[in-house]
C-alpha cells in the first residue's frame, strides 16, 4: 500500500522533525555537551539567526557517542580543537560568512578580531586557494591563520597569513 501525503502534511511533518532536532540541540547545549556557534557577516558584523554550527565541549564524549572513524572525522576533530582553543584564549567565536564564502572561525576579544581557516592537508592548488583565498578577501589587517596537519619545519607565511601546524597553533597562548 502506497502512502501519499499532501503538501500540508509534508510541511507539518518537516516542522515537527525540525522542532524535535532543535529541542535536542538545545538540551545538549544546556547540558554543556555541545556549544552553539552563530554565523557572523565578516564585512558588516551582522549576526545571523540561522545556519549555526555546533561543536562538542569534550571530544572524548563525542567519540564515545559516535564511533570514531579517523579518516572521515579528522577535519571535524581539528575544527573542534581549534574552536575550543579559541574559547580557552577568551575569544567569542563565530563562523564567518563573506558573501558566499565561509571563514571557519572569527574570534573577537576586546574589540580585536582573528580569522582562522582549518584544513587537514593542503595537497593541491584548489585547497590552497580555498583556505588562503577566503582569508585574502577579508579587507582588514587583523591576524589571519590557516591551521593544518601539513609537515614543515616552522610556521610559514603566505601574503601575511600565518600557516601553522595544529600542534603549534594549540601551543599559542596569545594570538
Amino acid at each position: 500500500m502506497l502512502l501519499f501525503l499532501s503538501k500540508t502534511q509534508c510541511f507539518k511533518h518537516f516542522f515537527y522533525v525540525r522542532n524535535i532536532s532543535y529541542n535536542y540541540l538545545k538540551a545538549l547545549s544546556n547540558a554543556y555537551i555541545i556549544n552553539k556557534t552563530r554565523r557572523l557577516d565578516v564585512q558588516g558584523l551582522k549576526k545571523f539567526e540561522v545556519g549555526e554550527k555546533y561543536y562538542f565541549e569534550d571530544l572524548g564524549l563525542r567519540n564515545c557517542m559516535q564511533r570514531l572513524d579517523f579518516g572521515r572525522d579528522i577535519q571535524k576533530l581539528m575544527e573542534n580543537a581549534v574552536y575550543q582553543h579559541l574559547r580557552i584564549l577568551g575569544y567569542e567565536v563565530y563562523v564567518g560568512k563573506l558573501n558566499n564564502l565561509e571563514i571557519d572561525f572569527v574570534g573577537i576579544r576586546d574589540g580585536l578580531k582573528v580569522y582562522v581557516q582549518v584544513a587537514y592537508l593542503i595537497l593541491d592548488e584548489k585547497t590552497h586557494e580555498r583556505e588562503f583565498g577566503n582569508l585574502l578577501k577579508i579587507d582588514n589587517n587583523f591576524p589571519k591563520y590557516v591551521v593544518t596537519m601539513d609537515t614543515f619545519n616552522s610556521s610559514s607565511n603566505y601574503k601575511g597569513i600565518h600557516h601553522l601546524h595544529l600542534r603549534e597553533f594549540l601551543k599559542i597562548e596569545k594570538l
